[in-house]
């Protein structure tokens, strides 16, 4: 959830090591991922519209670089790497081994380990997120975890469930109380951005219903709808997050910093479906 690439790493947020809270090459699969839709074709860029996600890419680079922000590649949410999880004990090794006997005992005998941090700024809650273990991000809540927790990427257990399309865990995380409002990673953003940014759109829903900020502008000057947009491919899943955006009343008057706004965006990219359903809206 930015200049981050499209696909599951991203730099507002991503599940893996990237190859993108923002540029334009979509990085590998990994096997915490979703299988891929079996689907429709997303329309092949002309020519213009190369040049067009060039240009957004160019203009990300060049803002991140201004604000000393990372450059694209650099920044990506980072999953525990196998030799992390080896060296885990106490409450992080019980969280990703989804243990709430464990958590309940360890916790109750010593909170403070509620909050403690891995190398990578990691509580048990982020692990267990990341490892999607449902029982103990319940027993980590149950006994007191704070929901809301920064890594040291600055990534919080919404955006990581956002960003790995996982909308059980997500659904989780927000009935046991953790908002959809925090603004995450280093690009200002948020779990909407970041969710647009990839195309998942049922986490763009679940996100606007929990009464996430539909057009908070991130440190790059983007919205969750530019980047449905600009980092998107124009397929299904990233029509069906401009519909939802929409649908929820996003403002389509919000530029870039160049001042270019959705619309402008959605022609120059050749997205002819996005431009009837922004100009649908009433966008100019």
């Amino acid at each position: 959830m930015d200049p981050r690439r499209r696909g599951v790493s991203s730099r507002e947020g991503t599940g893996a090591p990237v190859t993108a809270d923002s540029s334009t090459t979509r990085p590998a699969r990994t096997s915490d991922d979703p299988e891929p839709r079996a689907a429709t074709r997303p329309p092949t860029p002309r020519a213009g519209s190369l040049r067009a996600r060039s240009a957004a890419t160019s203009a990300a680079l060049a803002t991140a670089l201004a604000f000393g922000l990372p450059a694209p590649p650099a920044v990506a949410q980072t999953a525990p790497a196998p030799h992390e999880i080896a060296a885990y004990g106490g409450l992080h090794a019980a969280a990703h081994r989804g243990d709430a006997a464990a958590i309940a005992r360890i916790a109750g005998s010593d909170r403070g380990a509620l909050q403690a941090r891995d190398g990578n700024g990691r509580t048990p809650l982020h692990v267990a997120t990341f490892a999607r273990r449902h029982d103990a991000i319940r027993a980590l809540a149950k006994a007191g975890a704070e929901l809301g927790a920064l890594d040291a990427q600055r990534y919080d257990a919404v955006t990581i469930a956002a960003v790995a399309d996982d909308e059980p865990t997500l659904a989780l995380l927000l009935e046991l109380g953790a908002s959809a409002r925090e603004v995450t990673s280093p690009y200002d953003g948020t779990a909407l951005i970041a969710a647009a940014h990839l195309g998942h759109d049922g986490v763009v829903r679940r996100l606007i219903a929990a009464g996430a900020p539909i057009d908070h502008v991130n440190r790059l000057h983007w919205t969750a709808l530019i980047e449905a947009i600009v980092l998107g491919d124009g397929g299904p899943r990233h029509r069906a997050c401009v519909r939802a955006l929409l649908d929820a009343k996003a403002d389509a008057s919000i530029g870039d910093r160049q001042g270019r706004r959705p619309l402008q965006l959605a022609r120059d990219l050749g997205y002819r479906e996005m431009v009837a359903m922004l100009e649908a809206a009433g966008a100019r």
